[in-house]
């Protein structure tokens, strides 16, 4: 390949890489606090994809695991589980991220999460058309005992 294309190649695929990840927006979206030694932790949000696709998998510096779970009741156990596929994104429809349902947990912590620091965040979302988009996002952290009332008015 003629070197003088490389840059121009390189700075294509970026413009697509960047123009898949702009079809998905993340808003409110926030990290539960820890204590000191505490190893894990969970990432909610609301998230829309324009054209649809998959959260199908996402990275964290602070975090030396980070999988897309969900947890859920059956009776009066909780159930969580890792969601290998990923989590399906309706085209156009916000999907909530929250406690006591999906949601993105960072595990393996590297240090203690207070509240007032930021987490850097990436999110693999896939398309229908399966091409792949990071979308990289600055994750506040909320106190522990915050958690979601932190957004309801009172």
């Amino acid at each position: 390949m003629h070197t003088a294309l490389r840059p121009a190649i390189l700075s294509a695929l970026v413009l697509v890489g960047a123009a898949a990840a702009a079809q998905t927006s993340v808003k409110d979206a926030w990290i539960r606090g820890t204590v000191p030694q505490q190893k894990a932790t969970g990432l909610f949000a609301q998230i829309t994809s324009v054209q649809g696709g998959r959260l199908v998998a996402a990275s964290s510096p602070a975090a030396g695991v980070v999988e897309i779970h969900e947890m859920s009741m059956d009776g009066s156990v909780m159930k969580m589980r890792a969601l290998p596929d990923g989590l399906e994104l309706p085209a156009g429809k916000a999907v909530e991220l929250k406690p006591g349902g999906y949601h993105v947990m960072l595990m393996d912590l590297k240090q203690q999460l207070k509240a007032g620091d930021t987490v850097a965040v990436t999110l693999v979302v896939e398309g229908a058309d399966k091409k792949r988009a990071n979308v990289e996002i600055q994750v506040p952290v909320r106190p522990l005992t915050g958690g979601d009332s932190v957004r309801k008015p009172m």
